[in-house]
C-alpha cells in the first residue's frame, strides 16, 4: 500500500487551496518584465503597507533574535473593541483562526454549514477536521439566512458566514445578521469573517464585538492583510467569548505571529490616515472598474469589498489573454463560478490598465 494511502482518507479528499498567480510566475511563464504586470488577483491593497507599520517594522528588526511578546497588539485591540485581552486570539492571518475553530469543534461525525460560493477555507478547514461540508444555495450570490438556518442538523457545531463575502462581495445589514445569530441553536459556533470590514462605508459598519455579550457563540475574525496592507505579513485575529477564546488559545502553536507582523500590526491601528485613505481610494476604484464592466456590456455582482467580479461568455479564454497582456486577476471557476472573473480594485492606473486589457481581450 502507498504510503500516502496511510493518511485520513477525509485530507485525501480535500482539494488544495489555489492561491492568486504571483507576478514572479508570471513573468517566467510569459517572459514578461516584472515592472510591466499588474496584479489584481489577490484583493491586495494597492498602497502598499502603512508607513507607520513600514516603520515599525524596521525598528523591530533589532529584537528578531528574542520571541514575540504579543502583549502590545492584545491590549491594543481589546482597547478598540472595547474587550478584554483574553477574548482576542492572534493568527497567522485570519485563516490561521479559522483553522483553530475548526480544529477546536468539529471532527469526523460532526458538520459545518457555509453558503455557497462562500470562501473557499470554510470547506477546506471543514475537511481538515474530518467534519462535513454543508453547502446552502446562495440567494443573489450571497447569503440565504433562512436556507442556513434550515440546513443546520443535530450534529452541526460550526456556521461559517463572510461579511462581505468573498468572492462575490455581497453583504448583509447588521440588523438582518443580528436577527439570524440570535435565531440559531446556542450550541452551534457562528464565525463572523469581517475580513473586509473596513471597506464597508461607515453608515453600514457596525461594531460587532459588541454583539459577544449576549451571543458567546459568536466568534468574530478579522484581518490585517487587506486595508492595513500586511498581506505577506501573515497576521489576524478573533474576538470571542472568553471561554472559546480560551480553547483556541489552548491548541494555537506558540509564537504563532511573529515579532515583525505583531510591530507591523500595532502600528497600523494608529495609521488612521492611510486607512481613510485606502478607503477612498477604493471607493473611487470601484467607480471607475464598475463603469468600465458597464461601458463593455459585462454583468457584474455589487461589491463592498475591494474587489468585483463578474461575467464573461469565456472566462478561462478571457483571462488567458489577459495573463498575456500582463494582467493578472482572479478565475472563481474553483468556487463554482466558471464563468466570472474576480478583480481587485487597484490604483487609477492599474483600473485603467485593466479595463483597456479586458477590451481587447474581448
Amino acid at each position: 500500500m502507498a504510503l500516502s494511502e496511510q493518511s485520513l482518507p477525509y485530507v485525501r479528499a480535500i482539494s488544495p487551496y489555489q492561491p492568486g498567480k504571483p507576478i514572479t510566475e508570471l513573468a517566467r511563464e510569459m517572459g514578461l518584465a516584472v515592472d510591466r504586470i499588474v496584479k489584481l488577483a489577490s484583493n491586495e491593497n494597492p498602497l502598499g503597507m502603512s508607513p507607520k507599520a513600514r516603520a515599525a517594522v524596521l525598528a523591530a528588526i533589532d529584537d528578531l533574535a528574542r520571541y514575540p511578546d504579543q502583549f502590545a497588539l492584545l491590549q491594543a485591540l481589546a482597547e478598540r473593541s472595547g474587550l478584554d485581552a483574553g477574548q482576542i486570539v492572534l493568527g497567522n492571518g485570519s485563516n490561521d483562526v479559522l483553522d483553530l475553530v475548526a480544529r477546536v469543534f468539529l471532527a469526523p461525525g460532526r458538520s459545518a454549514v457555509f453558503a455557497q460560493y462562500a470562501f473557499a477555507v470554510y470547506p477546506l478547514a471543514t475537511l481538515a477536521a474530518g467534519a462535513e461540508p454543508i453547502a446552502v444555495a446562495a440567494r443573489d450570490y450571497g447569503h440565504d439566512p433562512a436556507a442556513m438556518r434550515a440546513a443546520i442538523r443535530a450534529d452541526t457545531r460550526v456556521l461559517w458566514i463572510a461579511n462581505p463575502n468573498n468572492p462575490t462581495g455581497t453583504f448583509l445589514p447588521a440588523a438582518v445578521l443580528r436577527d439570524f445569530i440570535v435565531s440559531l441553536p446556542r450550541d452551534v459556533v457562528v464565525v463572523l469573517d469581517e475580513a473586509y470590514n473596513e471597506y464597508l462605508p461607515p453608515a453600514e459598519r457596525v461594531e460587532t464585538s459588541s454583539w459577544l455579550a449576549d451571543l458567546p457563540n459568536l466568534v468574530i475574525t478579522r484581518t490585517f492583510s487587506k486595508i492595513y496592507g500586511l498581506a505577506g505579513l501573515r497576521i489576524g485575529y478573533a474576538l470571542a467569548s472568553p471561554a472559546i477564546a480560551d480553547l483556541l488559545n489552548r491548541v494555537r502553536q506558540p509564537f504563532n505571529c511573529n515579532n515583525l507582523a505583531l510591530a507591523a500590526a500595532r502600528a497600523a491601528l494608529d495609521d488612521h490616515r492611510f486607512v481613510a485613505d485606502s478607503y477612498a481610494l477604493n471607493r473611487a476604484g470601484m467607480e471607475q472598474i464598475v463603469a468600465g464592466l458597464k461601458r463593455l456590456g459585462l454583468t457584474h455582482i455589487p461589491s463592498h469589498g475591494n474587489f468585483v467580479s463578474f461575467r464573461l461568455a469565456d472566462a478561462a479564454r478571457t483571462n488567458e489573454k489577459l495573463l498575456r497582456q500582463g494582467v493578472i486577476v482572479r478565475p472563481i471557476a474553483g468556487y463554482g463560478l466558471p464563468d466570472w472573473l474576480r478583480v481587485t480594485i487597484g490604483s487609477e492606473g492599474e483600473n485603467a490598465r485593466f479595463l483597456a486589457a479586458l477590451e481587447g481581450a474581448l
